[in-house]
């Protein structure tokens, strides 16, 4: 049976089994942009009248399925074709016992060569939606996953297009206030003649346009200091932040024991979107951004000393992934994309209408209610059961010792009711 011979080309000449299998085909398929690129390999003088181009990849690859039975076929790529190229697409169709593959560099190899960078630990990702805008395939990371793949990995490498191009790229670390310098290089046209390498921070990029194709590299400066050695103590801890340790005003912040508990009644998925109400502080935010750094976290608050606070909060520990929302709930929450776990510290008096309004984005997940007061308690539970929710309450009550006289005592916290509500599971 014959063999689709998938040949890498861009940055080297062809060995020798690449070189003998493009001069052995039947048939050299290749895109136009490629073909500008071959034009310049040895191998092109003896095949071009053996070339053929298609509109799209979906008619070269209906091509291939139709013609590799009868025909020797090479069908020539971009770089490494299994560095998420076509090589993958070609499996797809045909099976890996269908082909060959003969790679050349990668794109991301040379573009670390280029800025003379590791690519040690790097994640290499792509952001491509593939060769039909009207057809963008599914990604595993989408643009505004970066900031927190980030805070994981202290250089990232990013096969770019134009929809996920350079400047959006940089605009959405600008968006994210990461803690640590940024330093972005794009690579422009690599192996071509007018190949360019542009550095600069995420708002130097962000306000320049690039040509296609180009990688994006980011490299976290510091791999992860955040300006002192308090903040990197803070920044190992994912979960028993202490009071503290989070800038708050007048003390109005969860208090750690009851923000415990509270973060455990919400049984955070990995990946989703926490609404956290009347954030205060941020302190629930803030935990759960750092346990959970895949789920989105909007933290939404009143006044704007708190938002202050969050802010400063969110810097502090790196939580790139909690977005700001100002204004008061319900109304603040309508634009907000639908929640998968809900957690209220503060209402306004608006009990009622949010959680209704919870009820109608959230057809399935679990709200919790922290609660100082009876009248509060009573509220949420009649709340939370007329939208349907099963309810479940716990009161948590808290002393902590204080040195009189010498001695150690018990001095009691306010006790505080947790009312967990669910619904849809």
């Amino acid at each position: 049976m014959n063999k689709v011979h998938v040949i890498g080309i861009g940055f080297r000449p062809l060995d020798t089994r690449a070189a003998r299998a493009v001069l052995s085909s039947d048939v050299v398929l290749v895109n136009d942009r490629l073909l500008r690129v071959f034009e310049n390999y040895a191998e092109y003088k003896d095949v071009k009248d053996r070339i053929i181009t298609h509109a799209t990849v979906y008619d070269t690859l209906d091509y291939i399925a139709e013609q590799y039975q009868t025909k020797e076929i090479a069908l020539l790529a971009a770089g490494d074709p299994m560095f998420f190229g076509i090589g993958r697409l070609v499996i797809e169709r045909l099976g890996k016992d269908a082909l060959d593959v003969h790679p050349d560099l990668s794109s991301i190899q040379v573009a670390f060569s280029r800025i003379r960078e590791s690519a040690n630990n790097a994640l290499l990702i792509s952001l491509h939606g593939g060769p039909d805008p009207k057809k963008r395939r599914k990604l595993e990371y989408e643009r505004a996953d970066l900031p927190g793949l980030l805070k994981q990995h202290n250089r990232i490498a990013v096969l770019t297009d134009k929809v996920n191009s350079p400047e959006m790229i940089a605009e959405a670390l600008c968006k994210a206030e990461m803690p640590s310098p940024l330093q972005m290089y794009v690579c422009e046209k690599l192996g071509y003649d007018d190949e360019r390498v542009t550095e600069g921070t995420p708002e130097d990029i962000s306000k320049m346009s690039f040509e296609h194709p180009n990688v994006v590299i980011v490299i976290r400066s510091g791999e992860g200091t955040r300006g002192s050695r308090e903040d990197e103590k803070n920044a190992a801890v994912a979960f028993g932040l202490r009071e503290d340790e989070i800038q708050h005003s007048r003390g109005l912040i969860t208090k750690d024991e009851v923000r415990a508990v509270a973060i455990h009644k919400l049984r955070l998925p990995r990946t989703g979107v926490l609404w956290d109400i009347g954030a205060g502080s941020g302190s629930v935010s803030i935990e759960a951004a750092l346990l959970c750094p895949d789920v989105t976290i909007y933290a939404i608050e009143k006044d704007e000393a708190q938002m202050i606070n969050i802010r400063e909060n969110k810097k502090r520990h790196g939580a790139v992934n909690i977005e700001m929302v100002s204004g008061h709930a319900p109304d603040a929450l309508r634009q907000l994309p639908a929640p998968d776990r809900v957690f209220i510290g503060g209402s306004s008096s608006r009990l009622p209408d949010i959680v209704d309004h919870i009820s109608e984005k959230m057809p399935a997940g679990i709200a919790v209610i922290n609660a100082a007061t009876i009248e509060t308690l009573n509220e949420a539970v009649q709340s939370l059961e007329r939208n349907g929710f099963k309810v479940d309450v716990s009161e948590i009550s808290v002393s902590r010792s204080k040195i009189i006289g010498g001695k150690r005592h018990m001095s009691a916290l306010n006790p505080v009711f947790i009312v967990t509500g669910e619904k849809g599971r």
